[in-house]
């Protein structure tokens, strides 16, 4: 009788198919306590105004995504979307319109959330 050393073979390919998955597993893009924390400041203020009435968070592997609705069932007013990608080039993060238009881009968030400081403000007679 041989032995049959295939168990051995199968648990060390096995392990090492496990190793490598994990290394090229993609990494889901999510925001970070602080940027969550920006985000929700401004939607809190612009509800207790009246304007916004609904929020969506999404998650992906290239990108991000803050949409912000005046009511549920429309389209969002508002895409902010963080795509790590482009860290280096025009900033991570991206302001869209609802046409998806991009109003404006940056490397930091609060500046970028400052564009909703400067709509709320209106001239009075």
């Amino acid at each position: 009788m041989s032995k049959s050393r295939k168990s051995l073979i199968i648990v060390g390919n096995a392990f090492e198919r496990e190793r490598r998955a994990a290394l090229t597993a993609p990494t889901r893009i999510m925001w970070t306590r602080d940027e969550l924390g920006h985000l929700l400041n401004v939607y809190g203020r612009m509800v207790a105004a009246g304007q916004w009435r609904d929020y969506a968070i999404n998650d992906g592997n290239e990108a991000a995504c803050f949409s912000i609705f005046r009511r549920a069932s429309e389209v969002p007013l508002f895409r902010i979307d963080k795509v790590p990608a482009m860290r280096r080039k025009q900033g991570q993060y991206v302001l869209r319109a609802m046409d998806g238009r991009v109003l404006r881009r940056g490397h930091d968030l609060p500046a970028l959330m400052r564009f909703f400081d400067r709509k709320s403000l209106k001239l009075v007679d």
